[in-house]
């Protein structure tokens, strides 16, 4: 595609544009081949990246623009738009991204006879097992070799990636008389509200009662652990490797960072942060920033 369909379709705010160019490649801009045909964006943070620029086309903001006119940067094309890198993804997203196509389910998939769905607007991988009891709603997405326990619910636009298991017994367990440990049964189930996105390889358990639940918008990362009755708010992210423990409640708005363990049991309140790689032990106040070994609020 050239440089003109992408004006019209992100429309910014302002353009400077020296050079037409028919036929764009994608790049990020601290690509050493970042030449005359290559488009990428720029961040607020990383502005004097654009030192080294001398062709191409960059996304920027209105600060961004500021900057090429005060340091003189004129030899290469700036679109200036309000939010420079979410632009950029709607680029991505419109001209390169395969769009799904619902009504698909491969052939191996397992699905029993009791499960709850529309055909026509669920896609379902290779290999999925979605057992008795699933309730899944409209514009449901389901990665390759994922497992769906029994109960479990699903509502709508919810995008599930490959090798997950969700709705698993949780590692809850009581010693018996000779102190021996026995699982202790969990009749619960999961909750997955609109509009959650889940990533690979990543364990949600099912309650002991009631339900482990991710509310709506919550987006959770590969490699995550999410353990029996965590119940994670709106809008909130849990990072690849993150830990959550069993009966944590994660507000709204919450960032759990990459390799962060959450004790049971906790209350990690709205518009928090944890930081990476930290060991929470104690209970979260809204709106802290907490990190470390063990976690102290550092805000």
């Amino acid at each position: 595609m050239d440089l003109k369909t992408i004006v019209d379709f992100i429309q910014p705010l302002d353009t400077f544009i020296t050079t037409e160019v028919e036929k764009v490649v994608f790049k990020s801009i601290d690509d050493n081949g970042f030449d005359d045909n290559s488009i990428g964006w720029c961040s607020d943070k990383n502005l004097e990246i654009l030192l080294t620029i001398n062709s191409g086309t960059v996304i920027l903001s209105e600060v961004g623009k500021e900057y090429c006119t005060t340091n003189g940067l004129t030899t290469f094309n700036k679109l200036v738009v309000e939010k420079p890198r979410k632009s950029f993804a709607a680029i991505l997203n419109h001209f390169l991204i395969k769009k799904e196509v619902f009504g698909t389910i491969a052939s191996s998939a397992l699905i029993d006879a009791s499960v709850t769905l529309d055909k026509s607007t669920v896609i379902i991988g290779a290999n999925v097992v979605i057992e008795e009891n699933v309730i899944i709603g409209k514009y449901v997405s389901i990665g390759h070799n994922t497992v769906i326990k029994h109960g479990t619910v699903i509502q709508n636009n919810v995008k599930i990636g490959s090798n997950n298991t969700i709705g698993g017994i949780g590692f809850g367990y009581e010693p018996n008389e000779e102190g021996e440990y026995e699982l202790i049964p969990h009749v619960g189930n999961v909750l997955i509200e609109d509009f959650v996105e889940i990533g690979n390889n990543t364990c949600i358990d099912r309650a002991v009662l009631g339900s482990t639940k991710l509310s709506r918008n919550v987006k959770v990362d590969n490699l995550v652990h999410i353990a029996h009755g965590v119940q994670v708010g709106e809008n909130s992210l849990v990072i690849a490797n993150a830990m959550v423990a069993g009966s944590v409640h994660i507000g709204k708005n919450v960032w759990i960072a990459p390799s962060s363990s959450i004790r049971q049991k906790l209350t990690i309140a709205d518009d928090s942060i944890v930081g990476m790689g930290s060991v929470v032990v104690k209970n979260v106040g809204m709106g802290d920033v907490v990190a470390g070994v063990p976690a102290k609020k550092i805000n």
